[in-house]
This record gives C-alpha cells, structure tokens and sequence, in this order.
C-alpha cells in the first residue's frame, strides 16, 4: 500500500511539474505576442509628447497650456492626413514653429524657460488614455520639451488623431476611436482596447486562473 501512494504521489507532482512548464511556456508566448503587437502599433501610430521643467503645480499647469497651443496649431497642420508617413513629414516641416508656438506659451505665462521638439523615439511604459491601453515599448513620437524637461509627461496619439477632439484631451470621441480602427488592423485594435487587452491566462489550465488578477 505505502507503494502505492509513492507511485501516486510521484504521479501527482510530475502532473504538477508538467503544469507549471507549460504555463510558463505560456506565459512566454503571451510575452511574445505582446511584444510583436507593441512593434507592429509603433509602425502605424505617431504620439505626442510633452514633458514639464518639473513637478510643481505651477511648471504642471505650464505643461497643458503649452499642449493646448502646440494642439491647436498642430490641428490645423494635420487636417485630412492620410497616413503615418505624410503626418510624420508634416510635423518634421512645422518643428521650428511648434518650438515657437510653445515658447510663446511659456512666455505668456511669464516664464523664460527653453523650449525643444523633435521627432525621436520615445520608450513609452504602458498608457492608458480614454478606454484605450497602449502596451508598454518603443514609439516614435513629437517630443516637447519644457526647460529642463524633468516634470510628469503629458501624452497623446497624434496620428491617427486622437488629440484634439473636443476641449478635454484625455476624453476619446467616437471619430478619434473611428480613426484608430481605421489605421490598426482588428486584432491590433482589441489588443488597445481597456476592456480587451491582454491577460495572461493560462488557457489549458482553468484551475490556474483563480491566482492570476483580472
């Protein structure tokens, strides 16, 4: 009988062992796949991005208003933008002015802080605007830099645009979330949503679930 239960129990944690590698053979695919989706977005999106001299309330509150001017007149720039290419080519063309659009919002605010933009690439942690979470990765983005650029960040998709809908920025209308459906392809696109992002689950191994956070 005691031959048996040890047959038994070996039994049991060579089950247990099996499971474990093949969540974790799981959850490296998940990894995978996250990766692959975060490359292929980056491909088709352009962000906007602008960073604050500090974290004071004062030099915070500078940061929106010059988002609110380099918005507006990036707006009128990208009305009818077709394509990733033309949008990036038509900011390119406008860096001199955005530098001196914010530059007049700083100083207006009677601030003398500098002010640089430049399309660079930016590594992004994961983002959530609206309903949508961007995975964490490496984007192209036009990066605004207020003096020593050391504040929180302000951040938005510039292309397709999802920026200048309305007066509130961090609220996504229905023709910014048409505009990014046309651009991702499905599978990208549910992959954003907030209510259909990736979770690693393990898929094979429901008992598993209960220890993994929705």
């Amino acid at each position: 009988m005691r031959a048996f239960y040890r047959k038994y129990h070996n039994i049991i944690e060579t089950m247990l062992l099996l499971c474990i590698l093949a969540g974790g053979f799981y959850w490296k695919y998940q990894e995978y796949r996250m990766q692959q989706t975060q490359q292929q977005i980056a491909e088709k999106i352009l962000r906007f991005h602008v960073r604050a001299n500090s974290n004071s309330r004062a030099d915070q509150a500078l940061k929106l208003k010059v988002r609110d001017a380099v918005g507006a007149y990036m707006q009128q720039q990208l009305d009818g933008v077709q394509d990733i290419r033309e949008c990036s080519l038509i900011v390119q063309e406008n860096l001199a002015q955005v530098i001196k659009t914010a530059q007049q919002a700083v100083a207006q605010e009677g601030y003398d802080y500098s002010v640089d933009a430049r399309i660079e690439t930016v590594a992004f942690p994961q983002k959530t605007y609206g309903n949508y979470t961007f995975p964490a990765g490496d984007y192209q983005a036009l990066n605004v830099i207020i003096g020593s650029g050391k504040g929180q960040n302000w951040w938005c998709v510039m292309y397709p645009n999802m920026c200048f809908h309305g007066s509130v920025y961090e609220i996504v209308d229905e023709d910014a979330e048409k505009s990014l459906q046309q651009v991702l392809s499905g599978d990208e696109y549910d992959a954003v949503l907030k209510s259909g992002k990736y979770r690693v689950r393990f898929k094979y191994l429901d008992f598993l679930n209960r220890f993994i956070k929705d």
